[in-house]
């Protein structure tokens, strides 16, 4: 029998709110138990990027296991961090940790395995930022006005066909770039990141997300089958 502390990451609030890719994790967590085993609370929740080392949750997590001898329970590898130097830190804490998606990840041989599976998710990651760069610069060179555009301002007293006409205007706009970056195998969270490092805001002035990102491409579709 085995007691544990369950953990799971999200990177943005609006995928806190709606359990965008939580509950996932959550359900893997609970199929991972055994029979005998117990999971000793509510599955703690960070809502922050991989990329921060800053983990208030985690520490809190880590400190729990200690204090009732537990082990650290984490669906992916990559909910944990894509830093080799991160997970090394965790994973030379002191506090016994399992990954689902690793089940070989005890003793000598399962810290050797994970050290490796650590260095793939940093590699992985840093793959992904040079294409998602990649793309941003091809499509500056190709016109795209990658920084500048800010969206437009919902004036409520326009009518909706007039904001529906705008948002897909603007969705129109912004697609090859994310259609772009998407082809080059860049996930959604890495593509909105990209957006906001550039200036670039959704259509009513907010902050990018996986789900924002979703919604524009599948915006522009609609509108292509519209026109065909």
């Amino acid at each position: 029998m085995t007691s544990y502390i369950g953990y799971a990451r999200v990177s943005t609030e609006g995928q806190g709110r709606s359990g965008l890719g939580l509950e996932a994790q959550e359900t893997t967590i609970r199929r991972h138990l055994r029979e005998d085993d117990k999971l000793l609370m509510p599955i703690m929740v960070e809502v922050e990027s991989g990329r921060k080392a800053e983990r208030p949750v985690l520490a809190a997590a880590l400190a729990r296991c200690r204090l009732v001898g537990a082990t650290l329970l984490v669906a992916k590898l990559d909910r944990l961090a894509r830093n080799r130097a991160f997970v090394g830190t965790v994973l030379a804490s002191g506090v016994p940790v399992e990954f689902c998606d690793i089940p070989a990840s005890k003793g000598a041989t399962g810290t050797f395995i994970l050290g490796i599976m650590a260095e793939v998710a940093q590699l992985e990651a840093g793959l992904i930022s040079e294409r998602t760069r990649a793309a941003l610069a091809a499509a500056k060179a190709r016109g795209v006005k990658l920084g500048g555009y800010k969206g437009y301002t919902p004036d409520g007293r326009q009518g909706a066909a007039k904001r529906r006409q705008q948002a897909d205007t603007f969705a129109a706009r912004v697609a090859p770039l994310i259609t772009e970056m998407r082809g080059n195998g860049a996930s959604l969270n890495a593509i909105a990141r990209s957006l906001a490092e550039q200036g670039i805001v959704t259509p009513r002035g907010g902050a990018w997300t996986a789900t924002a990102v979703r919604n524009a491409l599948a915006r522009t579709a609609t509108a292509e089958k519209q026109v065909k």
